[in-house]
């Protein structure tokens, strides 16, 4: 059963447990919460304090602070108090990772604890270990021993709970059994989950973190599955994309996790995790909620989740098959087509924007790694085109275009039907508005019949309903259904004012898709009704290749995975970083990760080829993959010694001057 989702095609919220979390009520269709934890030293009350009110005073509805050890356990006391003096009664969260006995110390000062099954009770050595079925039902008994306790004092208390799974910190024992997969993530969680049932404490939120947001949604997918299947009912989730980064990558990684399981429906509440100050993470919570707050959440007018069969697992990545038309389709990267349409006058510079530049002296074209694959625009050029570069113009302009070859129409469907209109032998883009019943009529029968047979045709799919990711799904759905592999680009256009929300407007609605295996192309457009505004068009470029490379289906440059700061972090993690990416943000498709402490970063870095690590106060550890390679260097020399072990690894290119 593929049951993940009341709405496959609409906005419907899945129907969660009610959990109390001091005074904060969340699941049961309250509104999606929003948090943030803080950077400071938990031993530094004043720190903390001050930094919790900036980031209550941003908008976090709970404030989560790390425990470590038994004395910031205990110091949370102080902490608490100091805010409620100061009238702050926001929900607080301890932080827990391998000590129990500073998770039932803080059990019973705040009002919500977060355990990780990962490293509670079971350890994480990278080691494979046959288990037989005796061997690992005693070490699930273990674990009941050892997380009972913890259990009866929240619910003695009143303690909320959060069970939160990180991928990178799965257990050897999860691992051995089920390897590094969503299913291992969604079994740790349900083993903690099973116990609390059996004491019958269920004031329990759920999260299956990870930093792929592909890895991420499919986890809680399966989570909601599996719960609905075993307890016939789901519990709150609290949602978040582990070590996102920093800046637009950050924000682009956050929203693509977040946004697309919240289209689904699927959601409680929402963190997103920047290597920024933790008040900075409240606004993009912000925007990516408010998209869900509305007094008619649920569309009637669209078909219900029961009517739909999915041709595709919702639970695994497989890319929609389609077959190639020029360099569109099939097993090809996705393209990206950028939007000319609000120039009147482009010229040779204008490309710089999106890739491509021109030196005259030299009468050459550099072509950069983020170069966009076609450019839409009104009119024929005036120069010479680099020769990747192709350009799209309506179906009238393309008629008189010069060069057929570099120049290709696209059209609306009566055009495309219209046997009379001349088409380009090469490519045709046929344009397809998923309007509001979400699924075609018999009136598209005839479009779709002449597209299944066109070998030159990729489809354009676009909508401008609330609902559009879900309309443009249910269209890939019944184009699936109806065998149809033309290949298609999405058009995605965004009225927003802010670029925070635009980017996270395009994030949700194609890196969804994307994420899904959906899509052979994607083209921003940005739009203000009649207001003169200037194209944006090297933002919504980057923002393209930041989604595509997010969701893992075309990489052109270095990738981050940078823990958030906490009480934890061994250095200043906002300046390492900005130092790091400095010195490496040219090596396209090298994974690197920094993490501030050796609690989580072996672990939540597992997807990374190469790692820094806090490891002590101005110590650093280098990893490639899983293995420790250099320990304990000074920090002052670190980042020299990060660039030594790319090119022991050939891993590292010079920049060209």
């Amino acid at each position: 059963m593929q049951f993940y989702s009341e709405s496959l095609t609409s906005y419907v919220r899945l129907k969660t447990r009610e959990v109390i979390i001091g005074d904060l009520l969340l699941g049961n269709g309250h509104p999606i919460r929003v948090q943030t934890m803080t950077t400071t030293d938990t031993m530094d009350t004043m720190a903390t304090v001050e930094q919790s009110i900036r980031c209550i005073e941003a908008g976090a509805e709970l404030v989560r602070i790390t425990a470590p050890s038994k004395n910031e356990a205990e110091n949370l006391k102080n902490i608490r108090d100091e805010l409620r003096k100061r009238g702050y009664h926001t929900p607080l969260v301890a932080d827990i990772h391998f000590t129990p006995n500073a998770a039932e110390i803080a059990a019973r000062i705040v009002e919500k604890v977060r355990i990780n099954p990962g490293n509670y009770v079971d350890k994480k050595k990278f080691e494979q270990i046959e288990y037989t079925d005796a061997e690992y039902a005693e070490e699930i008994e273990r674990i009941r021993e050892r997380f009972t306790p913890l259990v009866k004092i929240c619910k003695e208390y009143g303690t909320a709970m959060r069970i939160g799974t990180n991928h990178g910190s799965l257990s050897d024992r999860i691992m051995s059994r089920y390897g590094d997969t969503a299913m291992g993530m969604v079994e740790s969680a349900m083993e903690f989950l099973r116990i609390a049932r059996d004491e019958d404490y269920h004031n329990i939120v759920l999260s299956m973190k990870s930093s792929n947001p592909q890895v991420m949604v499919q986890a809680y997918r399966l989570l909601v599955n599996h719960m609905m299947d075993e307890f016939g009912e789901a519990y709150p989730l609290h949602l978040g994309v582990t070590e996102a980064g920093d800046g637009e990558d950050g924000r682009i990684k956050s929203a693509i996790g977040i946004g697309t399981l919240l289209e689904d429906g699927i959601g409680d509440t929402i963190r997103v995790s920047l290597t920024e100050d933790p008040e900075l993470e409240i606004p993009v919570c912000q925007d990516i909620v408010k998209r869900y707050i509305s007094p008619t959440p649920q569309r009637d007018d669209l078909r219900a989740y029961e009517k739909i069969h999915l041709p595709f697992s919702p639970f695994e990545y497989n890319r929609r098959e389609t077959f190639a038309v020029s360099n569109i389709g099939e097993k090809q990267v996705p393209v990206v087509v950028a939007d000319f349409s609000k120039f009147e006058i482009i010229t040779a510079k204008d490309l710089e924007d999106i890739g491509y530049t021109y030196y005259a002296a030299t009468d050459k074209w550099n072509i950069g790694d983020a170069a966009a694959d076609y450019i839409f625009c009104n009119h024929p050029l005036t120069f010479d085109l680099p020769g990747t570069l192709k350009v799209i113009l309506y179906q009238n302009e393309w008629l008189a275009a010069p060069d057929k070859l570099k120049y290709l129409p696209i059209m609306d469907g009566d055009q495309y039907l219209n046997e009379v209109l001349e088409k380009s032998a090469i490519l045709n883009f046929v344009m397809i508005d998923c309007y509001s019943e979400g699924y075609p009529d018999q009136s598209l029968d005839k479009l779709f019949a002449k597209l299944k047979e066109d070998s030159t045709a990729v489809i354009c799919l676009s909508s401008t309903n609330k609902n559009a990711m879900q309309s443009i799904r249910g269209m890939y759905v019944e184009l699936m259904n109806r065998k149809i592999k033309n290949p298609v680009v999405h058009i995605c256009n965004s009225t927003d004012i802010t670029t925070d929300q635009s980017l996270i407007h395009y994030a949700i609605e194609a890196g969804g898709l994307l994420l899904d295996g959906l899509g052979d192309g994607v083209c921003f457009g940005h739009y203000f009704g009649n207001n003169k505004v200037p194209p944006q068009t090297k933002l919504l470029n980057s923002i393209a290749f930041g989604i595509l490379q997010a969701t893992r289906t075309r990489i052109s440059k270095t990738e981050y995975i940078s823990c958030p700061s906490c009480g934890r972090t061994l250095f200043d993690l906002q300046e390492t970083t900005a130092r790091i990416r400095a010195v490496t943000n040219h090596l396209k498709g090298v994974k690197i990760a920094i993490m501030g402490c050796i609690v989580n970063g072996p672990g939540e870095m597992a997807d990374a080829d190469f790692g820094y690590v806090g490891s002590g106060v101005g110590k650093i550890t280098l990893y490639k993959g899983k293995e420790v390679v250099k320990r304990n260097i000074d920090s002052d020399i670190a980042v020299d010694e990060l660039i030594k072990l790319l090119k022991e690894n050939e891993a590292w290119v010079e920049t060209s001057s």
